[in-house]
């Protein structure tokens, strides 16, 4: 008890720091476990066999956890005219890491309705559609690829340009919204690899390395839980040794 009433300070902070410290840890073990289950959600669907897209009539009650990622086939016609750009400074390895823009062409569905298709990244000297026409492809089409939710934004991320046909984040309703396209889906579609006429766009488009350090960050904050608990043991023993 002397002890306690004389390092009292000390072993309340130390108590402190372990405790968040651990409690920290058992955060990132449950974020462990859940990115886990969403990589392995995500995997099931992108190989699972491509189905027909959603009705349009169920458009409004999906949900983004439940179809991000799933692989689907949609026909229609795409409308060149209304294309727009989505920069992408750090493309995926399909654009040979060169910055560019991932085209985003409105495809007008046989049942009616609009999706928004990313129809793969051109370099930057290829945006304007006139220097890759044999790519526009005419006519009705068949896109497979995959289902995408809304991308967020973060405090980096720059603002928007609609006036430019300049977009920073995949937003089907601000796209739509500038198009006046009421009756667009809420999500979009990453077309796959499929080369395209002429090879522009470059199709797969789609991010699939999502990075998953949760068991580093979970090693991370036990380890400095007992690097704190064995420090103030040892600063203990020195200042209290065995009698």
């Amino acid at each position: 008890m002397a002890l306690i009433r004389r390092h009292f300070l000390l072993l309340i902070c130390v108590s402190i720091g372990v405790g968040l410290c651990s409690a920290l840890g058992v955060w990132q073990l449950r974020r462990l476990a859940w990115k886990e289950n969403l990589l392995a959600q995500i995997a099931a669907r992108r190989d699972a066999p491509p189905a027909p897209l959603p009705q349009r009539a169920d458009w409004p009650a999906l949900k983004p956890d439940d179809y991000d990622y799933r692989h689907v086939t949609v026909r229609g016609v795409f409308n060149h005219a209304e294309e727009s750009y989505l920069f992408r400074a750090n493309p995926t390895a399909a654009a040979d890491g060169v910055p560019g823009y991932e085209v985003i062409t409105p495809l007008a569905l046989d049942g009616g309705g609009v999706v928004f298709v990313n129809r793969g990244f051109v370099p930057a000297e290829l945006k304007d559609p006139s220097s890759r026409t044999a790519g526009q492809a005419q006519g009705e089409v068949e896109v497979t690829g995959l289902m995408r939710r809304p991308e967020s934004r973060n405090w980096f991320t720059p603002r928007d340009e609609p006036e430019n046909n300049l977009w920073f984040t995949r937003d089907p309703a601000a796209l739509a919204a500038h198009r006046n396209m009421a009756d667009a889906a809420p999500f979009s579609v990453d077309a796959d690899a499929t080369p395209n006429p002429g090879g522009w766009p470059k199709g797969g488009a789609t991010v699939m390395n999502i990075p998953n350090n949760h068991l580093g960050y979970t090693l991370t904050w036990f380890g400095l839980a007992a690097t704190l608990a064995a420090v103030a043991a040892a600063y203990l023993l020195r200042r209290e040794p065995p009698r």
